[in-house]
């Protein structure tokens, strides 16, 4: 571990004060665009466009980077995320809004792909596992000291938006200080959708699933706690306790999926989850309900994002896991675009529970499915299965997914090798 903070404590930092900059945002407009007296719908089109922006992110920054190198694609999307952040308190209109969520995604999207071409480039197989795992920590350590900050602040004043954009551009100076060449950047082509879907029915419908639960969470949260008039600490305290139970549960979910049938995972984590939702929608406990509901909601949604992965990767081929993680990409960015806008609808409709509602409903759909399809297939050995890997849905980029196929196939050959050893010895 000590080998992995002193390559890469520099990427780590700026990873963090990314997260930092970027959750005060998703908190802040939520509360900001009620006092401006934005409807729910207005700005569930607001928060959905940040999606989309990272999926068309995903599809052509890494051409971008092949064209003009690392560096400069950086620089250029840094500096356009900066000055995108402190522009929403000038331009106070939904139409504006959505423009600039629209182009900080995809700036941010390019951001985290640079990022973490750089990080991977500093691991070994050895090494990469933990990496993955500190990257993981930085982000939600920097989503949780962002709603201190956001706490601390008036999302009714110009402060906070200069704090953020100021954080941003703060992130930078380690990464390129510290930047060292990287390979060549290389997309593999993507799997059809019907092979994937195919290969693992659970996967593909999971992770679309999960999409819409994450974009709903992250950009949802703000307006939730704005509609249920919530005071900003307790809104800062609602949206800590996802990324904090997402943290807390994210290894011992992932150490017993590595023991059991990863179905069966699935199906007890949606269960809880949606339990979870049921108890912030009834309002049972007050407000020490609300965070342990969403203590528990990110703490189910978070594993159960990895465990989809890990579950689709052990019926794949080796070759085949980096083509299989570019398409599972592209079906999480659907989903997440449309997290948002049916949120925003159902809160619309019936109020601030709508929020529970929606991300309640999808993971009932996803326990039932998981559960059919404990009938359809039956289960693998955990003997021929891969390890879990902690990976975050927030920052999921082509080189998030290249690099986890990466460490979830060289996991799978040090347990097949391990248990070749064991029958040797035997």
């Amino acid at each position: 571990m000590l080998i992995v903070i002193r390559n890469s404590w520099a990427l780590l930092i700026g990873i963090t004060l990314l997260m930092i900059g970027n959750g005060i945002q998703g908190t802040l407009l939520g509360v900001r665009g009620a006092l401006e007296g934005f409807s729910t719908g207005a700005m569930s089109i607001v928060m959905s466009a940040y999606f989309a922006g990272f999926l068309l992110g995903s599809q052509f920054v890494p051409d971008l980077i092949r064209k003009v190198g690392h560096v400069r694609v950086f620089a250029a999307l840094g500096s356009l995320a900066s000055a995108g952040l402190i522009l929403y308190p000038a331009l106070t209109h939904p139409v504006a809004w959505v423009g600039l969520r629209l182009l900080l995604g995809f700036c941010f999207c390019g951001v985290y792909i640079v990022s973490e071409s750089w990080l991977n480039n500093t691991t070994t197989n050895e090494t990469r596992g933990r990496a993955l795992s500190l990257y993981l920590i930085a982000q939600m350590v920097g989503i949780v000291v962002a709603q201190a900050i956001f706490a601390w602040g008036d999302a009714d004043d110009y402060l906070l938006f200069v704090i953020v954009s100021v954080l941003v551009s703060l992130a930078f100076a380690p990464i390129l200080l510290s930047a060292t060449p990287v390979p060549p950047f290389a997309t593999s082509k993507p799997m059809s959708f019907r092979k994937l879907y195919n290969t693992s029915p659970l996967g593909f419908v999971g992770v679309f699933l999960l999409g819409a639960v994450f974009s709903a969470i992250f950009g949802m949260a703000g307006v939730f706690g704005a509609a249920a008039q919530l005071t900003p600490a307790q809104i800062a305290l609602f949206v800590s306790a996802v990324y904090f139970g997402g943290l807390v549960l994210q290894y011992p979910i992932g150490w017993a999926s590595d023991r059991l049938d990863r179905r069966k995972m699935v199906i007890v984590g949606s269960v809880l989850g949606a339990a979870g939702c049921g108890l912030g929608l009834t309002g049972i406990g007050g407000t020490t309900g609300l965070m342990v509901a969403a203590f528990v909601i990110g703490g189910m949604a978070n594993p159960l994002y990895a465990l989809l992965l890990a579950y689709t990767n052990d019926y794949l081929e080796a070759d085949d896991m980096a083509s299989a993680s570019a398409r599972l990409l592209f079906v999480n960015g659907l989903g997440a675009i449309g997290g948002p806008l049916l949120t925003g609808w159902l809160m619309g409709v019936m109020g601030a529970g709508g929020f529970f509602v929606f991300i309640g409903v999808l993971m009932i759909a996803l326990a039932l499915y998981a559960f059919w399809r404990t009938f359809q297939r039956a289960a693998q050995s955990t003997d021929e299965t891969g390890a879990y890997i902690a990976v975050s849905p927030l920052t999921i980029t082509p080189v998030t997914m290249e690099t986890y196929a990466e460490e979830y196939e060289h996991s799978s050959e040090e347990a097949a090798a391990e248990a070749e050893a064991k029958v040797a010895a035997e």
